[in-house]
């Protein structure tokens, strides 16, 4: 009787771990729980491409809900605050598990997923290939809207992760081989413009752009993991622990590549707020042209 109790223990455990939810979900895991009550479906794309078509069940979230300028023109978070407030207005609760898609290879959904990670929301997934690949998969689509019922959303905001540098930390940090800077931006703009004065990257700041990420002929999913694993191991970085802080021109593409490493298994990453908007601003913070870190 005792092993047969065991044996049953054992088995329960063993598939609610294989059925437990992933940072990246694929449409078929979507489609099989879309119904959940469990489960809070967020569109990301824009405003008319969510009226034309989204997936069943999805509630609309505007980039720009959750992201806004200063004074100065400098992207910024909208802070925890804010956040929390947005989410009570969507219906979501602590205890739901929130699925994040949109239609360009996770630029807006990654920056969801950080915001959450902040506020120590604890389920979290990005669907893989977002509304791309559940289009060309034959999945079914709808026009209609959901009814939001506005909810209070609590939670304890000091279990959030630490996961926002400063202007202050970039340039107070010494960035070597234990304390990684990583430029997700393009060649172009890393390398800088001969022409411009102020222009290129942080120095020590190493290249890795963010769009590597993203098999975009192949429904825009995400590239395998051991394919992105072999490109940061080019870079020197390998260790999960090692401290990594990520910046862009306005923390957008930074926050994509903030989940790309989380969902390597990255346990340490940051992603500069300001970025370029804000560093370029401060004629004494150093910049470097060319492709050498």
């Amino acid at each position: 009787m005792l092993k047969k109790s065991l044996f049953l223990f054992l088995l329960l455990n063993s598939t609610f771990a294989f059925s437990s939810p992933s940072f990246l979900v694929d449409i078929n895991w979507l489609a099989k729980n879309l119904n959940s009550s469990s489960i809070r479906l967020i569109d990301m794309s824009d405003d008319t491409q969510f009226q034309r078509f989204h997936i069943p069940g999805a509630t609309h979230l505007p980039y720009a809900a959750i992201n806004m300028h200063n004074k100065k023109g400098v992207s910024l978070s909208v802070g925890k605050d804010n956040i929390i407030k947005v989410l009570g207005l969507l219906g979501i609760q602590a205890k739901h598990h929130v699925v994040i898609y949109d239609d360009m290879g996770g630029l807006h959904a990654g920056r969801l997923f950080w915001e959450l990670e902040k506020i120590g929301h604890k389920n979290i997934s990005i669907l893989n290939g977002g509304l791309v690949k559940w289009i060309l998969a034959g999945k079914k689509v709808t026009a209609k809207s959901q009814n939001i019922k506005a909810v209070q959303y609590k939670t304890a905001i000091k279990s959030g992760r630490n996961n926002t540098a400063t202007l202050e930390e970039i340039l107070s940090t010494t960035f070597n081989s234990k304390s990684i800077l990583l430029d997700v931006r393009s060649k172009e703009e890393y390398s800088g413009h001969p022409r411009y004065p102020r222009t290129g990257h942080i120095p020590k700041a190493k290249w890795w752009e963010w769009s590597q990420s993203v098999n975009f002929e192949n429904a825009f999913k995400m590239q395998k993991q051991t394919m992105l694993k072999k490109q940061l191991q080019q870079l020197g970085i390998s260790k999960t622990n090692t401290p990594i802080t990520l910046y862009c021109q306005s923390a957008h593409r930074a926050a994509q590549s903030y989940f790309t490493l989380r969902q390597l298994g990255f346990e340490n990453v940051k992603v500069y707020d300001g970025s370029m908007s804000e560093y370029s601003k401060i004629k004494s913070a150093p910049l470097i042209k060319g492709l050498k870190p």
